[in-house]
């Protein structure tokens, strides 16, 4: 299976779109859990033939619904998610409901993004134990160094690479001038709970030690963000670093944590009054999958009460010494109730400025689909990071 897709992903580079429609054709055969990674690679080729290659290869196996869209929650979604999740989300295998592989992670954790932006540069550095990928704007770099933003991708602490959401990463360098460094972190099941939070940890140490040599960043200007359970060691990492005791100390506090539908609160549920409750039938992210998630990443229940775990149980007075933060959140996300209230303590413990973006309509995976024929709520919200990081670094 892995043999196929490799070949694939050769051919991507170097053959047109309706070229590899057969290729790719002949791979769905060979595995239904492989059609979105073929879809996503048609996309980048050209967004037009997702369609029409989602339609032709289910044909190749049974067409049955795998996550359909529960009836109480239609009416609620965006339209365009409803259209994309209709022709290819719901044929996708849950994978929360298969036996454990390390193989599930060779899909991509949510289809239907655009491909990267161009940047000036990119670059891998080692970690102790993992990597880390930079991303250099084009262009002269400012007098006192590059911004950066040290950035988490989600995937439940389970699946994503420094791979699986460039899209976003290289519009944050291209659109807010900066450099992004993406973190690699070590992913459960293999790597439990705090394993990422110290990976984490150590890409700030890195950037604060090596960053002007490598990169020639300002490390006064250092922010910090992910999504889902990036949101949660970006939100982690940004306490950490308002710590005295964090070495080497920073020449100046965090500027920014940029939050897109973290996980805050490890003991939520979708029983009565729980935060999950008013979004327990959502698409993608349900609370079944959500709690394998944190099934893989957590040995002991007692861990999903401290603060480098969830990070709304963090004392006040630390809250109040992080920085300024901005939440994107999808309205119909099960995440959404943690976000807000994140937002509203990091808001009364005097953080000077906290702005909470929700999108109507929207589940969990929008920021990863801002494809032109997907959702272009996630359009939208990687428009609004961007704005928001830019004026975090004051480089508009």
């Amino acid at each position: 299976m892995e043999r196929t897709l490799e070949d694939g992903k050769r051919m991507a580079g170097r053959s047109s779109a309706a070229e590899l429609v057969p290729y790719f054709r002949f791979s769905a055969r060979r595995s239904e859990q492989n059609r979105c990674t073929i879809a996503l690679s048609l996309w980048e080729k050209d967004e037009h033939l997702i369609h029409s290659f989602c339609r032709s290869s289910m044909s190749l196996t049974e067409k049955i619904p795998k996550q359909p869209l529960h009836p109480s929650i239609i009416s609620r979604l965006d339209p365009e998610y409803i259209k994309f999740h209709e022709e290819v989300l719901q044929y996708i295998t849950p994978p929360h409901t298969l036996p454990w592989d390390p193989a599930l992670r060779n899909a991509p954790a949510v289809p239907g993004s655009t491909a990267p932006l161009k940047v000036g540069k990119t670059q891998d550095f080692h970690l102790t134990y993992t990597n880390m990928r930079a991303f250099t704007p084009e262009g002269e770099v400012p007098s006192a160094g590059w911004p950066v933003f040290i950035f988490f991708h989600g995937g439940g602490w389970t699946f994503g690479s420094i791979t699986s959401e460039e899209t976003f990463a290289t519009n944050m360098c291209v659109r807010a001038k900066c450099v992004v460094v993406s973190v690699n972190y070590r992913l459960a099941p293999e790597h439990k709970y705090p394993i990422a939070v110290e990976d984490a940890i150590e890409s700030l140490q890195w950037v604060l030690k090596n960053g002007k040599a490598e990169l020639n960043i300002n490390t006064a200007k250092i922010a910090v963000g992910g999504s889902s359970s990036g949101g949660n060691l970006a939100a982690i990492l940004a306490l950490k670093a308002a710590e005295p005791s964090f070495t080497p100390p920073l020449p100046s506090p965090l500027v920014f944590q940029l939050l897109i539908v973290p996980v805050t609160d490890n003991t939520a549920t979708d029983g009565p009054g729980g935060l999950w409750e008013e979004n327990k039938h959502t698409p993608w992210l349900s609370p079944a999958r959500m709690n394998w998630f944190k099934e893989n990443y957590f040995t002991n229940k007692d861990d999903w009460t401290k603060w480098d775990a969830s990070p709304i149980f963090a004392p006040r007075e630390l809250l109040a010494k992080t920085p300024n933060a901005w939440i994107g959140l999808g309205e119909l996300d099960i995440l959404k109730g943690e976000g807000v209230k994140y937002g509203e303590k990091l808001n009364e413990v005097g953080v000077k400025n906290v702005e909470t973006v929700v999108y109507k309509g929207g589940p969990h995976p929008i920021m990863a689909m801002d494809g032109a024929l997907a959702v272009k709520l996630g359009a939208q919200l990687i428009t609004d990071a961007a704005t928001a990081l830019t004026k975090a670094f004051d480089t508009a």
